[in-house]
């Protein structure tokens, strides 16, 4: 990576995992920025419309960052 980092805010989810939302919100990045160094969870994944105890969406948020210059 260069001298310089951008970071951006991704959220994915995923009716399946926490691990699906996660692939989820970085095949949606990949088609736009090239080159992502590191990737962190920016918040506790949650889980979204509850119905007779079962999940029916995992969501999280990430913050992903990459050099602008190779973009």
């Amino acid at each position: 990576m260069g001298e310089r980092a951008e970071i951006v805010e991704l959220v994915g989810s995923s009716t399946e995992s926490w691990e699906d939302a996660v692939q989820n919100a970085m095949d949606a990045a990949d088609g736009t920025i090239d080159h992502i160094s590191g990737v962190e969870i920016d918040s506790e994944p949650t889980e979204t419309d509850r119905e007779g105890g079962e999940t029916e969406r995992y969501v999280v948020t990430l913050e992903a960052s990459f050099d602008p210059e190779e973009n």
